[in-house]
């Protein structure tokens, strides 16, 4: 098996030993990068061609410039998918790469086989929970450097509690190390993403499959929003992980990785 990194559009390609291998695109949240993803890599390399894609500002896109809002992440993503001449793929996303998922499956149609998304909400409209995270992060990045809105990032955010609360079972410390490595920059800039109208238009035009999940022990903001979307998106259905809370891939990535190897199977 061979590996290739183009730090140029943020990806690493994990080439599979067969090579008729279907695309399976990976994109990590907020202030991860690529590595979140190291045990859905070794479960599912044997079968899929694997792209990770790295969010502009984070990780091998860390000098990748802003607007940093969920249009300009599909773009970016959609960059790195014609860069590694991806033209059909299942697509797995996490938080901000989750919602990300969805609108470039809305305005990119035949380009994604099936959405599975870890912690999604409704693109163009994060929830409180969200909004507050960020402003805080925003301002301590500015007040006091990105090393310490990092540390705040990572105690107060309520996507890490389940993780803070069972370190030794969630790996929390290979986490924090992910997340110690994050950039800071879209913290740190001022440009204001373009807008998301008629949302639920662009959603009704995916009509492919849809696995939405996450944690039993997810904040009810993500929950919220899991069911939300499921009421706007034609063909999808949500799964609650159990023994997992923000993050179920990481956390819990034996039950998680049979769940989305069943619902792709079933395609």
């Amino acid at each position: 098996m061979a590996n290739s990194v183009d730090c140029a559009a943020g990806c690493k390609v994990i080439e599979p030993a067969k090579t008729d291998a279907p695309w399976m695109v990976m994109v990590h949240g907020m202030s991860q990068d690529h590595r979140v993803f190291s045990r859905q890599v070794a479960a599912f390399r044997s079968e899929f061609k694997i792209l990770l894609v790295d969010l502009a500002g984070h990780g091998l896109a860390a000098a990748v410039p802003g607007p940093f809002g969920h249009v300009e992440h599909a773009f970016h993503v959609r960059r790195g998918l014609a860069s590694n001449r991806v033209d059909n793929a299942h697509y797995w996303g996490t938080h901000t790469g989750a919602t990300v998922g969805l609108v470039l499956a809305a305005t990119c149609p035949g380009l994604i086989q099936s959405l599975i998304l870890e912690g999604p909400v409704v693109p163009g409209d994060n929830p409180p929970v969200v909004v507050a995270a960020m402003q805080k992060a925003k301002s301590a990045a500015r007040q006091e450097g990105v090393c310490a809105a990092i540390a705040q990032w990572w105690h107060d955010s309520c996507w890490f509690d389940y993780m803070r609360a069972n370190p030794d079972i969630c790996r929390a410390d290979q986490h924090l190390g992910i997340v110690k490595d994050f950039s800071g920059r879209p913290w740190m800039d001022d440009q204001v993403g373009e807008d998301i109208v008629d949302v639920e238009i662009l959603l009704s035009r995916i009509t492919i499959p849809t696995l939405i999940y996450n944690g039993v022990m997810g904040h009810p903001d993500f929950l919220s929003a899991a069911l939300c979307l499921k009421g706007l998106l034609p063909d999808a259905r949500t799964v609650d992980v159990e023994d997992s809370g923000g993050f179920p891939a990481w956390e819990n990535p034996e039950i998680t990785n049979k769940i989305v190897a069943a619902f792709v199977a079933a395609i």
